[in-house]
């Protein structure tokens, strides 16, 4: 299959070699929405722009990206504007707020489903946050020419098998994508092959782990380190996903 300029990302992925092609992609893009969002460019000045960001707000994670990132000026006329938005959308929420009434069974009987219109509100803008959004949606497009890449490029097959597998999380991903991406003569191939790779990449860094943990005993001072050095971050990598070991990702001024 010819390159074409959206598969060189993925290539780009499987060529580093990492535990995860996807943690790969996910970091470079989300290193780009926040050069997007708060870089040289100040697209955080643009009306539409922040009318977005004011809309969807930030999560804890990605707010303390934003400030890692640096850029005091551009985080204050956002956080200046979506405080005017939060602010009087928590108005227009007391002031449509009246207590439950409770009922004689229900001080001795919970009722979980019962949740307080605030807190549901905030709730849902904890959810909420504009960098997750963008990456969510340019996230399904990668998936797409994942599978696409897998159905006509025999050779990008071949990368997935002598790759080093993926994170639990991506792999979670991969798995539902392609109950929808396949049909049934190509998910008989693709599983196995996908379970089998995730199976011995697995047990390859609890190798690792496990040998660092040996290193730890007077015994094997001496001994070669082999591939372990570096196994509590790949190794906590392969469970959830990210970059535990990496420093945080500056503005570059």
């Amino acid at each position: 299959m010819k390159e074409q300029l959206y598969t060189i990302p993925l290539n780009d992925a499987m060529n580093a070699n990492e535990e995860c092609p996807f943690c790969f992609i996910e970091r470079n893009v989300e290193q780009d929405l926040l050069d997007f969002t708060l870089g040289s460019g100040s697209s955080y000045m643009e009306s539409d722009i922040r009318e977005m960001t004011d809309q969807f707000g930030f999560c804890r994670t990605h707010f303390k990206k934003m400030f890692d990132y640096g850029n005091t000026l551009g985080n204050g006329w956002i956080l200046k504007t979506h405080y005017m938005r939060i602010n009087q959308e928590m108005i227009d929420q007391f002031s449509h707020f009246s207590p439950r009434k409770t009922s004689l069974m229900g001080k001795f009987r919970k009722n979980p489903e019962a949740v307080n219109p605030i807190t549901a509100w905030i709730r849902e803008k904890e959810k909420s946050c504009y960098i997750c959004h963008r990456y969510e949606d340019t996230y399904s497009r990668y998936l797409d020419t994942f599978f696409v890449m897998y159905k006509k490029d025999t050779s990008f097959g071949e990368k997935i098998q002598n790759s080093k597998g993926f994170c639990l999380h991506h792999f979670a991903d991969l798995c539902q994508a392609a109950e929808d991406k396949l049909g049934d003569k190509e998910k008989s191939v693709f599983f196995p092959m996908l379970f089998d790779l995730m199976e011995k990449n697995m047990q390859r860094l609890s190798e690792d782990v496990s040998w660092l943990v040996e290193k730890f005993d007077y015994r094997n001072k001496d001994a070669d380190w082999k591939n372990s050095r570096d196994a509590i971050q790949r190794g906590m990598q392969k469970l959830k996903g990210g970059y535990p070991a990496d420093p945080p990702y500056q503005m570059n001024k």
